[in-house]
């Protein structure tokens, strides 16, 4: 066996092992979260829209948290651009 030959045997070898101790992990801790867990507390700005905030049952301006949304269920959807 060449010496070209090893490097690329070793690079073939290592390319998966890479993956199994860094890139599974990082898979693993972004799945989402488990069913029945608690959110995160953090805190939102209040649109100046006042339909939008008639729409969310709030007043005032400045942040709000996620329980002072006057509403029997919340749906949050986030965005990534990366």
């Amino acid at each position: 066996m060449t010496k070209r030959m090893k490097g690329i045997l070793i690079l073939f070898l290592f390319i998966p092992a890479w993956f199994v101790l860094v890139g599974y992990p990082t898979l693993a801790a972004s799945k989402p979260p488990a069913k029945g867990t608690v959110l995160p507390q953090f805190q939102l700005e209040v649109d100046e829209d006042s339909e939008a905030k008639g729409y969310l049952g709030l007043s005032g301006s400045g942040k709000f948290t996620i329980p002072e949304i006057k509403a029997q269920v919340v749906v949050i959807q986030l965005f990534s651009r990366y």
